[in-house]
């Protein structure tokens, strides 16, 4: 099949070009072949590597964690029991950041309650709120 400029693989993976330059330089898609003009070439496996990477993050995986499952893709070791792991592990940092949300929503809900919006603003319980040492 014939390779992808870089244009063509951003369009095919719906990213933008400076997206497919960052993620060859740091590592995440191979280098490309250049072409006798200087244009970068990508083979077809850069494409199916973007997707990865693109839906990767949609699940919350950061560049660091995808990086490392590209690694365990890649390596002839890895078994499905050390993929889980890793997945479970994201689980649980994302019911984490759920439940320090949650908390958040909590105390902005009770400060809005605390506040008819009537006083003059220097007086905005809201405000004074944030600039007390209690939390």
């Amino acid at each position: 099949m014939k390779p992808f400029t870089i244009g063509h693989l951003a369009r095919e993976a719906g990213i933008n070009i400076e997206t497919v330059r960052y993620y060859e330089r740091e590592g995440l898609l191979p280098k490309a072949t250049r072409s006798a003009s200087g244009y970068r070439l990508f083979s077809v496996n850069a494409s199916q590597r973007l997707r990865f990477i693109r839906r990767a993050q949609e699940l919350g995986f950061s560049l660091k964690e995808i990086r490392e499952l590209l690694a365990l893709r890649l390596s002839s070791k890895t078994t499905c029991a050390e993929v889980l792991r890793r997945t479970e592990a994201k689980i649980a940092d994302i019911e984490a950041k759920i439940k320090a949300l949650e908390s958040m929503s909590k105390s902005l809900r009770k400060l809005a309650q605390s506040c008819n919006g009537k006083p003059p603003f220097s007086e905005c319980p809201i405000l004074e709120s944030l600039d007390g040492e209690d939390s």
